[in-house]
């Protein structure tokens, strides 16, 4: 009996740790100072080979769009809405629409006016990451970056 729970455990083992966790897309986030009272966060994704994040801009219908909130906080204010590269975009058949994307890397930008000399920008980002055959649950990453 011993013996038959050493082996099913091991096989227990075996496929947990053959199994795969998706990870295709990193977050990295900085914060740039343009003036004494005014600041940029960038917020890159950086994204797999073959892999894809959509833009903030898409119509109802269609996937789900990289969304970014931003906590309330009295040491700063945004300024502006949060703004983005120009995508790639084609004419998708599924969702009748044309859909809106970027591969390999982008930079989201955010400026801010600042209250104070330094301030913690928190919030999350909420994105779907795809391929060309699957599509991942929309997912969310929250986020502090520090300005100084």
């Amino acid at each position: 009996m011993k013996k038959l729970s050493i082996l099913f455990f091991l096989m227990i083992v075996g496929v947990v740790s053959s199994a795969q966790i998706l990870k295709p897309v990193s977050w990295a986030y900085k914060a740039k100072r343009i003036s004494k009272t005014e600041a940029v966060v960038q917020i890159r994704a950086t994204i797999d080979q073959g892999w894809h994040i959509y833009s903030q801009h898409l119509a109802p219908g269609g996937p789900d769009a990289t969304v970014f909130t931003f906590a309330p906080s009295k040491d700063f204010a945004l300024n502006g809405k949060t703004t983005e590269p120009k995508p790639t975009t084609y004419f998708d058949k599924s969702y009748k629409m044309n859909i809106s994307y970027f591969e390999n890397q982008v930079v989201f930008q955010q400026k801010i006016k600042l209250n104070k000399a330094t301030a913690a920008v928190k919030g999350k980002v909420t994105f779907m990451v795809c391929d060309d055959t699957q599509c991942l649950p929309a997912e969310d990453v929250n986020f502090s970056i520090p300005v100084k």
